[in-house]
């Protein structure tokens, strides 16, 4: 083989490689607007976290926000509420796990693992059954606390007859898991970042 020969294959295999690099480049290009499109709106992203003021939730009420297309509850809950949680037995529980994001998933469904302490007061969860995905009705159900003619805490899903109690948990009907509490973290005394 002549030394022409051998740079004439060296330049047809060059020329290859080059041609096959511009036409991947172009496939690229070519496919990214179709790849891009798949991801999130600007306005999903503005959703990621949401910033919540307790400082307006009077003791015993209930507010509703929505987060990522779903209801978060946010309840300041009476003491009569906390201690009525408290007094619930692990084995008493339908679902023993506190299905809390800010946790191990393994950890039991005390009231303590479904609030932040220090701050007990404060419930904050999903306001999506776990068996349909239904939304409970707040102060209802068998297990919210009754003093006098008034209902506290505890949520009661229509749909099945799913009973939540005043943490949130299952305490009777189709509902396999307790609400989920949704990974948030205190960014004052009085304010909330949910996600």
């Amino acid at each position: 083989m002549s030394t022409a020969e051998h740079a004439e294959t060296n330049r047809r295999d060059f020329l290859y490689i080059a041609t096959g690099s511009v036409a991947a480049v172009g496939a690229a290009l070519a496919v990214w607007p179709f790849i891009n499109q798949m991801n999130p709106d600007a306005s999903v992203l503005a959703l990621a976290s949401v910033e919540v003021d307790l400082a307006p939730i009077a003791e015993g009420q209930e507010i509703t926000i929505k987060w990522r297309g779903n209801p978060v509850f946010v309840r300041h809950r009476l003491p009569a509420e906390i201690e009525a949680a408290n007094k619930v037995a692990l084995s008493d529980l339908k679902d023993p796990l506190a299905r809390n994001a800010n946790l191990s998933d393994g950890d039991p469904a005390t009231d303590a693992n479904r609030v932040v302490g220090g701050k007990e007061q404060y419930l904050v969860m999903m306001g999506v059954c776990t068996h349909l995905g239904c939304v409970p009705i707040g102060n209802e159900g068998e297990y919210a606390v009754v003093e006098g003619n008034v209902r506290h805490g505890g949520w009661f899903c229509p749909c099945h007859g799913s009973n939540y109690d005043t943490a949130g948990r299952i305490r009777k009907g189709p509902a396999p898991e307790n609400l989920h509490i949704p990974q948030y973290a205190y960014l004052s005394d009085s304010k909330i970042r949910i996600g």
